[in-house]
């Protein structure tokens, strides 16, 4: 399956301008190939292409809507790491993985500031894209740690640090839930300070085994635990 994005308003399709340019001059696709395009909203459009000049467009032959979503939707909210490259990685993993929304942490050991939010986007739909979803992910801006627990649900938030002498649960005794929040911290983990508050937010701490892992492997180890529920 060739699938693009675009828009989906009622039978109207039109495909993205920068897949339009991909398709013409990168791909160099020809008329009549079958193509799919989907909104990242649960639709889906299939027809034939259609190339005039510059341009790319699909003659809709079918429109399916509603496409389930991934179950139990997982947020991740992680500390970007000082190496970009590897928060870029992540991204693209756990979006193939089903996670349905990922925020970018500000921590007081976070050493990266400055994150270019819409280059993480285009990454989540060229993953969602490579692996046929049909729901894009959210990629939420930049927050401050103290801001993003002001507007959690303390029963479906989890956090992972690396404090061994502070209560953890294992991610086998977290219940089914429809909505899981997991939070990862930075390289260095979560100051004293920052724990001393998430547990004062009712934030409950999870172990996920006796190696230390680095930001984005633990960011994908719980990505891969929940992937490992949906199917």
């Amino acid at each position: 399956m060739k699938l693009f994005f675009g828009e989906i308003n009622n039978e109207i399709v039109t495909i993205n301008d920068e897949e339009q340019q991909h398709i013409v001059k990168v791909l160099r696709m020809k008329n009549g190939e079958e193509i799919h395009v989907t909104d990242g909203n649960g639709n889906l459009a299939s027809g034939k292409l259609i190339i005039e000049g510059k341009k790319a467009n699909i003659e809709v032959s079918e429109i399916k809507r509603d496409f389930p979503d991934f179950s139990p939707k997982l947020h991740i909210a992680i500390a970007p790491t000082k190496n970009i490259d590897r928060i870029e990685f992540f991204v693209e993993k756990a979006v193939e993985m089903g996670v349905s929304e990922i925020t970018i942490l500000q921590t007081e050991k976070t050493e990266r500031k400055n994150i270019n939010i819409d280059k993480l986007k285009k990454q989540a739909i060229a993953a969602s894209k490579q692996s046929l979803r049909f729901h894009f992910p959210v990629i939420n801006d930049s927050i401050k740690i103290s801001d993003f627990l002001k507007n959690i649900d303390p029963e479906t938030t989890f956090v992972a640090h690396c404090h061994e002498n502070l209560e953890r649960i294992q991610l086998k005794e977290i219940p089914n839930l429809e909505n899981i929040t997991f939070l990862i911290g930075p390289e260095g983990d979560f100051s004293e300070k920052e724990i001393s508050f998430l547990a004062e937010h009712k934030v409950k701490a999870v172990s996920l085994g006796n190696q230390r892992l680095r930001t984005e492997t633990a960011g994908l180890f719980v990505a891969a635990w929940n992937y490992n529920k949906m199917i």
